[in-house]
């Protein structure tokens, strides 16, 4: 099999300027060229020769050609057209790759991992785009999409919002809804010299590994995260106050200073303080008053 070649700054200048290509802005599109660091994702991403990896946004297949020397099968999706040809090319010694040329956001992707992988757990891996990192985590949490590990390029600023606990200003929805789904875990920091081009941002690979089950009951998962999105929507607010401004919370103002009472914080407690445990505890309180 080839050796990979990318990830060099010299071979990608090189393939750019072959295809003519531009960086496309909407797309978000910075390509790793550090060898380094995509050793680093691979050794965190574990994975070996029965893993089918899903990648998101494989740009001119960097990452790709690694991930291809590893896993069983690699199957890479990317939306921007332009780069079809690249891929082709630079993936072309890979027959383990499969590439589509689509929107993450709008593919079926349960349905893809049930076609390519008998729905067994897949691992995604990806330099994801940063103006779309929470979409695309989310939907894949929130589709239950059998996946058994994301291993992941984000901003920087993201991956700490992910791994935070109450009481940090990084800690919100993002926060409880990645910890509710998986363990993260990040890996390694990384500089804005390592993509061309520049991002602005600095930049961390973090590992998300899926829980089989939620770390917390919760009877009603969807009111547990309207819950969260109505505690962190206006901060300054009381967690009560959060709630009964909300367009999704429907109990009454007694009802929910009653839940808020239960949790022994008193009635000025703001949702920024309360753990998973307790936004879980919350819910299933709701739900048992209204049953």
């Amino acid at each position: 099999m080839n050796k990979p070649v990318l990830g060099i700054p010299q071979n990608t200048i090189e393939i750019l300027r072959k295809y003519n290509f531009s960086f496309q802005k909407k797309f978000g599109q910075n390509f790793l060229i550090d060898t380094h660091v995509l050793d680093k994702i691979i050794r965190a991403a574990d994975i070996n020769r029965d893993d089918l990896v899903l990648e998101i946004g494989p740009g001119i297949g960097t990452m790709t050609q690694y991930l291809a020397q590893e896993a069983g099968k690699v199957v890479a999706v990317e939306i921007d057209k332009n780069l079809i040809p690249i891929l082709s090319e630079t993936l072309g010694g890979y027959g383990n790759v499969r590439i589509i040329n689509e929107d993450v956001l709008k593919m079926d992707i349960r349905r893809l991992v049930e076609e390519e992988n008998g729905a067994k757990p897949v691992k995604v891996v990806a330099n994801l785009p940063y103006y779309i990192t929470t979409p695309i985590i989310m939907g894949l949490f929130e589709e239950h999409v059998p996946v058994e590990s994301i291993t992941v390029m984000v901003q920087k600023e993201v991956a700490d919002r992910m791994q935070t606990g109450p009481g940090s200003k990084d800690y919100g929805a993002l926060s409880l809804a990645v910890q509710y789904y998986a363990s993260p875990y990040i890996v390694a920091n990384v500089p804005p010299n390592c993509f061309m081009p520049r991002p602005k941002v600095g930049s961390a690979v973090i590992r998300l590994t899926c829980h089989e089950r939620p770390p917390v009951e919760v009877a009603d998962e969807r009111l547990m995260f309207d819950i969260i999105r109505a505690s962190f929507n206006q901060r300054r607010k009381t967690l009560a106050n959060g709630l009964k401004n909300s367009d999704r919370i429907h109990f009454s103002k007694e009802l929910i200073a009653e839940a808020v009472e239960r949790l022994g914080k008193g009635a000025s407690v703001r949702g920024e303080s309360l753990t998973l445990e307790e936004f879980a505890e919350l819910s299933n309180y709701f739900v048992e008053s209204l049953t």
